[in-house]
């Protein structure tokens, strides 16, 4: 195996390991101090969109063990998109906000919402997909967010509890929670547009 496949392998299971790992020490640590509600934690996208990234870096480096990395180039490119939402997203609506409880463990915040997005990136750029992914087609990945959207607002609306401020009408009103649900799922078309057109560059450079 080459140094270059193993270092790739390592790096993929590292970050894999320690978005795992910041995830469970916000449950160990919030069920130490008996605050662990698991409907409200889990319905975090910071939570479930780091979730998805651990899976994925963990199957993408078995599959290119395997020699079959192929496989997930949609999944390893959608998910991309979705750590780079929470990043830039929280960057811009709630790293500013004062009094705003963010994690339960302050390294938690850095890996969450900073560390996995980059080393996202990073994966996703120094192992591009090995095949060109149309931007039409991609538009499906926008159902995960969609669906998201749609189960914390209605959620809110009968529990009265929101996973993010700039969700909850009652703080910002609806119009400013359409806006920024609607700047989001824009930042989203961006962000798919440029991964898709990278796996497309990438496939025109070695023609």
């Amino acid at each position: 195996m080459l140094r270059s496949q193993m270092f790739l392998i390592s790096y993929k299971i590292f970050f894999a390991l320690l978005s795992f790992g910041a995830v469970v020490t916000e449950i160990a640590t919030l069920v130490e101090r008996g605050y662990f509600t698991p409907l409200n934690f889990f319905s975090y996208f910071t939570i479930q969109t780091n979730i998805l990234v651990f899976v994925t870096l963990l199957l993408s480096a078995l599959a290119l063990a395997a020699g079959r990395e192929r496989r997930l180039d949609v999944l390893r490119s959608a998910v991309t998109v979705y750590i780079l939402v929470v990043g830039i997203g929280f960057s811009l609506l709630l790293a500013r906000m004062e009094g705003l409880v963010l994690t339960a463990v302050p390294w938690d915040n850095t890996v969450l919402h900073y560390i996995i997005p980059a080393a996202m990136l990073v994966d996703f750029l120094i192992d591009r997909p090995k095949r060109a992914l149309s931007f039409k087609k991609s538009l499906v990945w926008l159902l995960f967010p969609v669906l998201y959207v749609t189960y914390a607002l209605m959620r809110g609306a009968m529990t009265g509890w929101y996973p993010y401020p700039f969700l909850n009408p009652a703080t910002s009103g609806y119009g400013s929670v359409a806006l920024t649900v609607i700047g989001l799922f824009v930042l989203g078309l961006i962000l798919i547009a440029v991964v898709t057109w990278l796996t497309v560059s990438k496939k025109r450079s070695k023609a």
